[in-house]
C-alpha cells in the first residue's frame, strides 16, 4: 500500500476532442474592486444567458477563492455549492439572470504572479491563460466573450493611477480614496482582462489612424524610468502604421496604454487597450540596453499591438487553438522587424532561435503539434512549437499563396471572424477561400509533431540534372507513424565553373518523394536549397568537395550564403568531435572571404561568421559529448582567431559607432566588433584581456560594454575580476542590468561555473521572487551546455533543487526549468542516469503543482 498523502495528485488530462460549446454565455460583466495590497474585495456581476438546450447549473471556475456572498437578480441566493475550487450555482429554469459573487483576495500573497498580484506596492493582473479565476468566479474560457465595466476604488496616496481595459468614462474622489470607471465596448474573453493600480508616471503621445481618429498613447512606468520609454513609444507608433499599411487593420479604441512591471512571468500581455509588459521589453537607453535589447523592445511591442486583431478582435475558441493567435502574431512581428531593419539578418535570427529552441523540443519527450490534442496544464504549452513553429507554418502558407492572395485570405479571416472565438481550421479555410488553393495536405502541419527531414540526392540524365527529394517525419511521443506534409521549397542551382543556372524556383512538395528538374549543366551543379528557409525542415544532403565554400561566396540569396558557411563550419566541427582529423583551412578561408564584405553589410557578416552554438552541434550527434564539443569548438575558434588576427584587430581598430545611433549599419558594426573580440580571446594571445578591458572601460553604451564583459568572464585574468566588480557597482540599483551581471557569469566557459552559480544564488541581490532574476542565473546555466552537463551531475542537481524550491511559489517559472533535464536520451548513460534521477527526485516531492508534474513526468519518459 502506498501512502496517498505522499504521492503527487493524478493530473487530469484535457482533450481537444472533448470540446463542447459553453452552456452559459456572459455577454456583460461588471466588476467592482475595493483595492488593497493585502486585501482586495471583488464584487462581480455576471449577466448570464443560457445556451444549453436543457437546464444546466452555472459552473464558475475558481482557484483559491471563497465566495463571501452570492446573489441572483438582486436577491441573496443560497442554492449554490462548491465543487472543489469551482462555484456551482443552480438557477433552476431561468434562461437568463444577473449572478453576483463577492470574494476577497490577497494580492501580496500571490507569488504565482497569476490573477491580481502585488509588485513593489503596485497592483497588476496577468490572466492568460487561467488567471481570471484567481480574481473572481467565472467560466474563464476563451469562447465566453463579454463587455466589461470595471469600477475600482482605493487609497489615492497608495494608488494614484487606476487603469483598466477600454476607455475611462468617469472618476471621482471619496475622502482619501478615489475611484475610476472603465468601459470596454469590445467583447473579450476573461484572459484579456487587465487592471493596474499604483504610483506611476506616463510618457504620452498620440497616433492618428488612417481614418483620421486620434488615439491617445501612454506608457506607464515608475518614477525615473520615463526617459527609457521613448524607443518603445516609437515602436508602438511604427507598429500601428505598419498594421494599417500591410494588413489594413486600424486601432479601435480612444486609448492605448502600456504598463511596465518588474515582476512578470511572461514577456508581455496583449490585454485589450492595456498591455502589461515585463520591464525588460519597455525600458531601454544606450547606457543600459544592448542593441539586441532595443530589437527585443521593438519586436515585443509590435507583437502585443498586433494581437489587437490577431488575438483580441478574433480570439481562440479554446486553448488548443493557441497557435492561431500566437503563431500568426509572431509571423506578423517578424515581418515588421524585418521591414524596420535588415530582412536577411532578421531571418537568420529567427531561424537560429527556431533551431535552438523548437527543433530540440520537436525531437524530445515534450514534442507536440502546434494544435495539441491534449494537455494537463495549459501554461506548459506556451512553447517554441506554438509560437515559433506556428509562425513558420503561417509563413509557409504566405509563401504558397503569394502576397496578394495571402492578404485576401487574412482580410477574409478578420472580416468573417471579427468578434468571434475562432479555430486554426477557420484560419486555414480562410486561406483556401481567399487564396484559391487546396490546403488539405498542408493541414498535417497542425496535426503532427516532429521536424520533417528531407533527404536529397542529385541525378543526371543526358546532361539534365534532377533533384530527388524524400520526405520523412520522425516518430514522436504518441505519434509513431507520420505522413508527408505539403510545403514550399525554394531551390536554385549554379554551375560552379560557368554561367548556367536555375534561378530561384518555388516548388510545392506534396508527397513522400518528388523529383525536381534543375535544367542542363555540363557538370554537377551547386545546389542552393531551402532558400530563405522556406520550410522548417532538416536537410540531409551530401555536398561535393568545395560546394559549400563556393555557395558561401557566390550564392545570390543572403540566407543561403549564411547557411552554406554555417554548414561548412558544422561539418568540420561534427567531424572533429567524432574523432576525425580535420583541416580548418576551408573554414578559415571562407570566413576571411566573408569578412571582405563587412563594409557593405556588417550585420550580415557578423551573423555569418559566428560559429554554430555548442547545443546546435550536439543536435547533429547521436550521443552528445559536451566536453568534446566545447574543446573542438574552441579549437576552431582559436584557429580562425589566429589565422585572421590582423582582420579582427583591424575591425576593433575602427572607430566604434556611437551607441545612440541605432541604424542597421551602426548596430551591425557593434555586433561585428563583439564577434572579433571573441575570436581574438579564443587565441589566448596575452594582450587580449587588456584589450577587452579597454573596450569595457571606454564603451559609451551597453552593447560594447556587455560584449567585453562576456569575453572577460570566460577567462581567469585580473581584468575579469575588475570588470565584474565595476559593472556590479555601477548598476547594482538597476534590476534589468543586474540581470546581465548574473547572466554573463552563468554563461561563462570557466570550469567552476556551476560552483559560481551556486554561490551567486546566495547573493544578496538574487531572489526567487523575480522571474527575470531566476532566468538570468539558472536559465542561463541550462543554456551553457558544457557547464549544465558537467560530468559529476552538479548542474542537474542545482536545477532540480531550484525546481523543488520554486514550485510552491511560482509553478510556471519552475516548470520551465525542467525541459533541459528531459533530453537525457541524447547523452551518455552516466549523464542520462543522473538526469533521470533528478526528475524522479522532483516527482517524489509531495504537493507538486500541475505545471511541474506534467513537465517532469513527460520528461522522465524521454
Amino acid at each position: 500500500m502506498t501512502d496517498a498523502s505522499s504521492s503527487p495528485p493524478v493530473p487530469v488530462t484535457i482533450h481537444r476532442g472533448d470540446y463542447r460549446p459553453p452552456e452559459w454565455q456572459v455577454p456583460d460583466i461588471a466588476l467592482d474592486f475595493a483595492l488593497g495590497v493585502e486585501r482586495t474585495l471583488v464584487s462581480a456581476a455576471l449577466s448570464v444567458v443560457r445556451h444549453a438546450d436543457a437546464p444546466a447549473p452555472l459552473t464558475l471556475r475558481g482557484d483559491g477563492l471563497t465566495a463571501l456572498e452570492v446573489r441572483v437578480d438582486g436577491q441573496v441566493w443560497n442554492d449554490w455549492r462548491m465543487d472543489g475550487p469551482d462555484l456551482i450555482v443552480d438557477l433552476g429554469d431561468r434562461s437568463a439572470a444577473v449572478v453576483e459573487v463577492d470574494t476577497a483576495i490577497d494580492p501580496q500573497a500571490n507569488t504565482q504572479l497569476m490573477g491580481l498580484y502585488a509588485s513593489n506596492g503596485m497592483l497588476c493582473t496577468q490572466c492568460e491563460a487561467e488567471g481570471f479565476r484567481r480574481i473572481t468566479f467565472h467560466p474563464d474560457r476563451p469562447d465566453v466573450l463579454s463587455r466589461y465595466k470595471v469600477r475600482m476604488a482605493g487609497d489615492k496616496a497608495a494608488f494614484p493611477i487606476l487603469l483598466s481595459n477600454g476607455n475611462c468614462v468617469a472618476s471621482g474622489e471619496e475622502g482619501s480614496d478615489h475611484w475610476a470607471l472603465w468601459e470596454d465596448p469590445w467583447p473579450k474573453p476573461s484572459y484579456l482582462f487587465a487592471l493596474v493600480a499604483g504610483d506611476l508616471v506616463v510618457n504620452r503621445d498620440e497616433f492618428v489612424t488612417m481614418s483620421g481618429r486620434k488615439v491617445e498613447l501612454g506608457i506607464w512606468v515608475r518614477e525615473g524610468d520615463v526617459d527609457r520609454t521613448h524607443h518603445a513609444m516609437q515602436a508602438l507608433k511604427n507598429s500601428m502604421a505598419w498594421d494599417e499599411r500591410v494588413y489594413g487593420r486600424e486601432y479601435d479604441l480612444d486609448l492605448f496604454n502600456i504598463v511596465a512591471v518588474s515582476d512578470f512571468n511572461m514577456g508581455a500581455m496583449e490585454n485589450k487597450g492595456l498591455n502589461i509588459f515585463n520591464t525588460r521589453y519597455i525600458l531601454a537607453d544606450p547606457d543600459t540596453a544592448t542593441d539586441l535589447d532595443y530589437d527585443g523592445v521593438e519586436g515585443v511591442v509590435a507583437h502585443e499591438y498586433f494581437h489587437n486583431w490577431s488575438g483580441n478582435r478574433v480570439t481562440c475558441r479554446d486553448w488548443f487553438q493557441l497557435s492561431l493567435k500566437e503563431g500568426f502574431t509572431v509571423f506578423r512581428d517578424q515581418n515588421f522587424s524585418a521591414d524596420m531593419g535588415s530582412p536577411p539578418v532578421k531571418r537568420i535570427e529567427d531561424v537560429r532561435l527556431l533551431r535552438a529552441a523548437q527543433f530540440p523540443e520537436d525531437a524530445g519527450p515534450l514534442a507536440h503539434p502546434i494544435r495539441p490534442d491534449s494537455y494537463q496544464e495549459i501554461s506548459n504549452f506556451y512553447t517554441a512549437t506554438i509560437y515559433n513553429k506556428g509562425a513558420e507554418i503561417i509563413r509557409m502558407m504566405a509563401t504558397l499563396l503569394g502576397p496578394e492572395r495571402f492578404r485576401k485570405g487574412t482580410d477574409l479571416y478578420f472580416d468573417r471572424h471579427d468578434g468571434e472565438a475562432a479555430t486554426c481550421e477557420d484560419f486555414v479555410r480562410a486561406m483556401e477561400e481567399g487564396g484559391g488553393i487546396d490546403l488539405t495536405l498542408f493541414r498535417r502541419w497542425y496535426e503532427q509533431a516532429g521536424t520533417p527531414k528531407l533527404k536529397l540526392s542529385l541525378a543526371e540524365q543526358d546532361g539534365a540534372w534532377f533533384l530527388d527529394v524524400a520526405q520523412t517525419v520522425p516518430p514522436t511521443p504518441g505519434q509513431p507513424d507520420k505522413r508527408p506534409a505539403m510545403m514550399p521549397l525554394r531551390v536554385a542551382a549554379f554551375a560552379m565553373d560557368g554561367d548556367a543556372r536555375l534561378p530561384d524556383t518555388l516548388v510545392t512538395l506534396t508527397g513522400a518523394t518528388q523529383r525536381i528538374a534543375l535544367g542542363q549543366f555540363a557538370a554537377r551543379p551547386a545546389l542552393s536549397v531551402n532558400r530563405g528557409f522556406s520550410a522548417p525542415v532538416i536537410i540531409d544532403f551530401e555536398r561535393a568537395p568545395g560546394e559549400l565554400a563556393w555557395l558561401a561566396a557566390h550564392d545570390d540569396d543572403p540566407f543561403a550564403r549564411y547557411e552554406a558557411l554555417q554548414q561548412l563550419m558544422l561539418d568540420t566541427l561534427v567531424a572533429a568531435v567524432s574523432g576525425e582529423q580535420v583541416d580548418h583551412r576551408a573554414v578559415i578561408d571562407a570566413v576571411g572571404l566573408t569578412l571582405r564584405g563587412r563594409a557593405a553589410d556588417p550585420a550580415f557578416v557578423a551573423e555569418a561568421v559566428l560559429l554554430p552554438s555548442e547545443a546546435f552541434i550536439g543536435d547533429q550527434m547521436v550521443t552528445v559529448d559536451p566536453d568534446a564539443i566545447r574543446r573542438e569548438r574552441l579549437a576552431l575558434q582559436a584557429a580562425i582567431g589566429g589565422a585572421l588576427e590582423s582582420e579582427w584587430r583591424a575591425i576593433l581598430g575602427e572607430v566604434a559607432p556611437p551607441a545612440a545611433i541605432l541604424s542597421r549599419k551602426a548596430k551591425g558594426g557593434r555586433r561585428l566588433r563583439g564577434v572579433a573580440l571573441a575570436y581574438l580571446a579564443a587565441t589566448g594571445i596575452a594582450d587580449v584581456p587588456a584589450l577587452a578591458f579597454g573596450i569595457f572601460s571606454g564603451a559609451d553604451g551597453m552593447t560594447e560594454r556587455q560584449a567585453a564583459l562576456a569575453t572577460l568572464a570566460h577567462g581567469d585574468s585580473d581584468e575579469r575580476v575588475a570588470a565584474l566588480d565595476i559593472f556590479y557597482q555601477r548598476y547594482r540599483d538597476n534590476p534589468l542590468v543586474l540581470d546581465k551581471w548574473f547572466q554573463v557569469q552563468a554563461w561563462s566557459m570557466r570550469s567552476d561555473t556551476v560552483d559560481a552559480v551556486k554561490e551567486l544564488a546566495g547573493h544578496p541581490d538574487f531572489t526567487l521572487g523575480n522571474p527575470n532574476r531566476v532566468r538570468s542565473l539558472y536559465g542561463a546555466l541550462t543554456g551553457n551546455q558544457a557547464a549544465f552537463h558537467q560530468a559529476d551531475g552538479a548542474g542537474y542537481r542545482l536545477i532540480a533543487d531550484l525546481v523543488i524550491a520554486l514550485d510552491p511559489k511560482n509553478p510556471q517559472t519552475s516548470a520551465r526549468m525542467i525541459p533541459p533535464l528531459g533530453r537525457w536520451k541524447r547523452f551518455d548513460e552516466a549523464r542520462a542516469a543522473m538526469m533521470r534521477a533528478e526528475l524522479e527526485r522532483i516527482l517524489a516531492r509531495p504537493g507538486l503543482s500541475r505545471d511541474v508534474t506534467e513537465q517532469a513526468s513527460k520528461s522522465l519518459l524521454g
